[in-house]
């Protein structure tokens, strides 16, 4: 939990609140967290357990599999998410590529929304599964605009 509530007008900048009314923000935003990283240093380590969700408020973000970067992300991205669905060890390693400040919403943060606000617990997993969709369709995209053309027959 945040030891100060988040400023909810910042959220609004992410899909992930995309259908939410004011109010239904707030309460979420009383239950986030936020983190600040300086340079270089690992927000997620690829093989741990992860049991949140990143919101890149200021800074940028390194995705990182092995030693290969396969992604930047920007100011109001957001990272984390498959291993809060699927509860999986992270994927990639997140580094900080510049003093990088985050919200974070943690699996206990959701279960609290569950238990109190199902409608609002809907739109939230609806929307990460929507984010996920989006991102394997670019990935669809760029894999196949980058492949080789092959000719059978």
């Amino acid at each position: 939990m945040a030891d100060s509530v988040i400023d909810s007008s910042t959220l609004w900048q992410f899909s992930l609140f995309d259908g939410l009314e004011q109010n239904q923000i707030d309460i979420i935003a009383r239950l986030m967290g936020q983190e600040i990283h300086e340079a270089g240093a690992d927000i997620l380590v690829e093989g741990a357990n992860n049991d949140k969700v990143y919101f890149v408020v200021k800074g940028r973000v390194a995705l990182r599999k092995g030693l290969v970067t396969l992604y930047e992300l920007e100011e109001g991205s957001c990272f984390g998410e498959m291993e809060i669905l699927d509860i999986m060890p992270a994927e990639m390693t997140a580094r900080a590529l510049s003093v990088t400040e985050v919200f974070t919403l943690s699996m206990d943060a959701l279960g609290e929304i569950y238990e109190k606000d199902l409608q609002i617990y809907s739109f939230l997993v609806m929307n990460l599964v929507r984010d996920l969709s989006r991102r394997i369709r670019e990935i669809n995209r760029q894999t196949n605009s980058e492949a080789p053309i092959m000719e059978w027959g």
